[in-house]
C-alpha cells in the first residue's frame, strides 16, 4: 500500500538536514548550519514561507528564479489536476503530443522574427547544451565563444561555458573550442570571429553571478558582427526570461535579434520541470535533415502533458495577472531605494539590475574604522561580507535572499515577480537596519562575520574528523598510512562560505 505523503511528512518533520547529510549532500547542510539558513520550512504561499512554529519569511531567491509566480500558485495547480484527471495519452514518443504543439505556438509568439521552432526539455543546462549542439552542426564549425561570470549550467557542455573556475576546476577538458572573452569587450569578440572557426557566441542579457550587464552599445555591434560572419547568436533566458527583467524576455530591452533563445526556470510554474530551446527553421534543417535523422535529438520526459500544462498555465498567468509590468514597477521601487540610502553609507558602492534581478555591490570604505574592518573580514574570506548582510537578513528579520557569486561583495535579489510595494519596504526597510549596523566598527556585524569564518573553520574539522572516521571504519586493518594523508589534506573549499 502507498504510504500517506501527508502522513509520512508529518511523522519525518525535522530530520530534513540529518537525512540529506547522510543520504545526499553533507557539506550542503555544513553550510545551511554555518550560515543559519538551516530552516524548517513546512508550508509555502506567493512569495512567502513559513516554518513549523509558523514563522513568515520572506522569500527573494524565488529557488533562484523557478517561483516567478510565487509558490503554491492556484491557477497552475488547477491546470496540473487538470492534466492529470484527464488520463490524457501521455508519453507515447512515437506520436505528435498536441499539448506541445499548444505550448510551441505560444512560445513563438513572443519571440524575434523568425525565431519559430522549439525543443522542449528538462532543464536550463539542457536547453544550453541543446544549443551548442544546434549550433555546432548548423555551422560546421566548433567553437562556442562565451563571456567571464557566465553561467550557463553545471553539466559539461554548459560547465565548459562557465565563466567562473570555482565551478570547473578539478573536472578536466569539458568541451575542446569553448573560448572565453571579457565580457562587453566588443574588441575581443571581433578577434575571436574573424579566426573564421566560431560557431557561435552564448551570452546571458544580465549575467546571473553579479548582475552585470553589458551596455546597448556593445549588443548593437555584436549582433551585427555575428550575423555578419554566419555566427549563431544564442540568448540564454534561463533565468532573465518570462517577465523577470521587466520585459517578456531581457533582450528586448536591445531590440535584439538572436538566432537561439533558451528557456527554463519560471515556464515550470514551479511545479514541474520545463525548458525549451527556441530557435530559427534554418538551423533544425541543418541539424534535423531528414526523416532517419528525425531523433537526432531527442529526450524522454521533455513534452510530457504536465510540464506543458504547467508551461501554458504559466504562461496565462503572466499575462492575465500583469506580472512584466510588475516586474518593472517593483523593481525600480526597490532599486530607487537603494540608491537612495547610498549617501548614508559609504560601502553601498551601487545597485544595477532591471525589473526584479538586481545585484547590490558593496565596496572598500575611506573612513580608516571601516577600512580596518573591511580588510580583516577580506582577509578571513574574500566572499564574507556579502555574508554580513545576508546572514542577518534571515536570522533577524527572517528574509532570504543570496550572495551573488563566489569571492564576490554583491548581494542578489530575484523574487517572485508577484511581489508588492508591502514586500518591497519590507526589505528596504530591514535591509537599511543591516547596513546601518556594518558601518559600526567595531559591532555586531562584524562580529557576525568573525563568526561565520570560526564556523567555517570548525566545519572543515569535523568534516576530516567524519572522513578519519570513515576510513578507519573502511580500512579497521591497514590505516596508518591513509590517516596520514588524511590529516594534512584540506576538506573543502570554503568558497561556498
Amino acid at each position: 500500500m502507498v504510504k500517506d505523503l501527508k502522513q509520512l511528512l508529518e511523522a519525518n518533520c525535522g530530520r530534513q538536514h540529518e537525512l540529506f547529510a547522510k543520504y545526499l549532500n553533507p557539506q550542503l547542510v555544513r553550510v545551511l548550519r554555518t550560515i543559519s539558513f538551516d530552516n524548517n520550512y513546512v508550508r509555502a504561499d506567493g512569495p512567502i514561507l513559513y516554518d513549523e512554529k509558523g514563522n513568515d519569511y520572506l522569500d527573494l531567491l524565488a529557488g533562484y528564479g523557478v517561483f516567478a509566480l510565487g509558490r503554491s500558485n492556484p491557477k497552475i495547480l488547477k491546470a496540473l489536476h487538470e492534466a492529470i484527471d484527464l488520463q490524457y495519452p501521455n508519453m507515447v514518443q512515437m506520436d505528435a503530443p498536441l499539448v506541445a504543439g499548444l505550448l510551441a505556438e505560444r512560445l513563438v509568439s513572443y519571440m524575434p522574427e523568425g525565431v519559430d521552432t522549439v525543443f522542449f526539455t528538462n532543464s536550463g543546462t539542457e536547453s544550453n547544451e541543446g544549443a551548442i549542439k544546434f549550433a555546432r552542426k548548423a555551422t560546421g564549425r566548433k567553437r562556442i565563444l562565451f563571456w567571464d561570470h557566465a553561467f550557463h549550467g553545471l553539466t559539461t557542455g554548459s560547465l565548459a561555458l562557465n565563466g567562473g573556475t570555482e565551478f570547473r576546476k578539478g573536472f578536466g577538458e569539458l568541451l575542446p573550442g569553448a573560448t572565453m572573452i571579457p565580457m562587453g569587450d566588443i574588441d575581443a569578440l571581433k578577434m575571436e570571429i574573424e579566426k573564421g572557426d566560431v560557431a557561435a557566441f552564448i551570452f546571458e542579457p544580465i549575467q546571473g553571478k553579479g548582475v552585470y550587464i553589458a551596455s546597448s552599445a556593445f549588443h548593437k555591434e555584436a549582433e551585427a558582427l555575428c550575423k555578419k560572419h554566419g555566427i549563431i547568436i544564442i540568448c540564454d533566458e534561463v533565468q532573465t526570461g518570462l517577465g523577470r527583467t521587466g520585459k517578456m524576455f531581457a533582450h528586448q530591452h536591445w531590440n535584439l535579434n538572436p538566432d537561439i533563445v533558451t528557456v527554463a526556470k519560471a515556464l515550470s510554474g514551479g511545479f514541474v520541470p520545463v525548458g525549451a530551446i527556441c530557435y530559427r527553421r534554418s538551423i533544425y534543417e541543418k541539424v534535423f535533415t531528414g526523416m532517419e535523422d528525425c531523433v537526432v535529438h531527442s529526450n524522454t520526459f521533455g513534452r510530457n502533458i504536465l510540464a506543458m500544462a504547467a508551461g501554458l498555465a504559466t504562461l496565462d498567468i503572466i499575462e492575465e495577472d500583469g506580472l512584466v509590468d510588475n516586474a518593472a514597477k517593483t523593481g525600480q521601487i526597490i532599486i530607487d531605494g537603494i540608491r537612495s540610502m547610498q549617501d548614508r553609507y559609504e560601502m553601498l558602492s551601487c545597485v544595477r539590475g532591471l525589473g526584479l534581478m538586481i545585484g547590490i555591490e558593496f565596496g572598500a570604505p575611506k573612513s580608516l574604522k571601516l577600512k580596518m574592518g573591511w580588510k580583516m573580514v577580506h582577509a578571513l574570506n574574500k566572499g564574507l561580507f556579502s555574508q554580513m548582510i545576508t546572514v542577518p537578513l534571515m536570522k533577524e528579520h527572517r528574509i532570504l535572499t543570496q550572495v551573488a557569486g563566489h569571492n564576490v561583495d554583491i548581494v542578489k535579489l530575484l523574487p517572485p515577480l508577484i511581489i508588492n510595494e508591502m514586500h518591497a519596504e519590507r526589505f528596504l526597510n530591514a535591509f537599511e537596519k543591516v547596513v546601518a549596523d556594518c558601518h559600526k566598527f567595531p559591532g555586531n556585524a562584524w562580529a557576525v562575520a568573525k563568526n561565520l569564518a570560526a564556523a567555517a573553520a570548525k566545519s572543515k574539522r569535523m568534516a576530516k574528523d567524519e572522513e578519519r572516521d570513515r576510513i578507519i571504519q573502511t580500512h579497521s586493518n591497514d590505516t596508518a598510512g591513509i590517516l596520514d594523508d588524511v590529516t594534512t589534506t584540506p576538506v573543502g573549499g570554503g568558497e561556498g562560505i
